[in-house]
């Protein structure tokens, strides 16, 4: 039977968990609906993608369904609108 090869030290193992660790997402607003988003993907919430429609949304619902969907859009637009865009000293705190 094989014998154990030398044991690897705690700081070796540890130094190759290091990139283990988890990552903050870079989240984006979107531009039409104000939603946080991951950079460079389509909205999910209004299937915009860099400020143009590229899914349609509300093809899949039913008429109900899209007329209340079209009144939450609206107001989410206006939301996001009123919204001042953040500067680098809001930023920094």
């Amino acid at each position: 039977m094989p014998t154990q090869r030398q044991r690897h030290t705690k700081s070796r193992r540890n130094k190759r968990r290091s990139h283990h660790a988890l990552k903050v997402l870079g989240l984006t607003k979107c531009l039409k609906c104000g939603r946080p988003i991951k950079a460079h993907l389509v909205c999910r919430n209004c299937g915009t993608y860099c400020g143009r429609e590229v899914i349609d949304v509300l093809k899949k619902l039913t008429k109900r369904e899209q007329k209340k969907r079209k009144k939450e859009l609206q107001e989410q637009e206006e939301q996001a609108k009123t919204e001042k865009p953040l500067d680098a000293a809001e930023l920094s705190k």
